[in-house]
């Protein structure tokens, strides 16, 4: 049985997906075919902001795992396997103690490295009959 907040699964999955477009972001070379200096100076500094939007959303993201109790962050866990099909519904135990087997202090940066976090996020919690609609 699942026991964290979905309302809190829902917020995280909000926010990591501005965080995957923020990646997607960042990866973009928009300038790349441009042919002189004053647009390309425009872009730079359009790309510096984006970064800082993005070093924030990446920061809130971080710690809005982070502030998430060991059970939830656990929990949290499991439901990215699930989503992402590691584990079906009927194991949800066997990825729960497996989760809390792997449980240490970097969740965050192991969920954010996950390209996608949200999909997986949303996925596990449609196995619970759930969603953030």
């Amino acid at each position: 049985m699942l026991t964290i907040d979905p309302d809190k699964v829902c917020a995280i999955i909000v926010k990591a997906r501005v965080f995957d477009a923020d990646l997607d972001a960042a990866g973009d070379d928009p300038g790349s075919d441009l042919a002189h200096g004053e647009v390309d100076e425009v872009e730079a500094h359009d790309e510096a902001i984006d970064e800082d939007e993005a070093d924030n959303t990446e920061d809130e993201l971080v710690e809005m795992i982070s502030a998430l109790n060991e059970d939830e962050q656990i929990e949290l866990v499991a439901l990215a396997w699930l989503g992402r099909g590691s584990y079906t519904v009927e194991e949800w135990a066997d990825a729960r103690a497996e989760a809390a087997r792997a449980h240490n202090d970097r969740t965050a940066q192991y969920l954010m490295g996950m390209p996608l976090l949200a999909d997986y996020l949303e996925e596990g919690l449609a196995a619970f009959d759930l969603s953030c609609d």
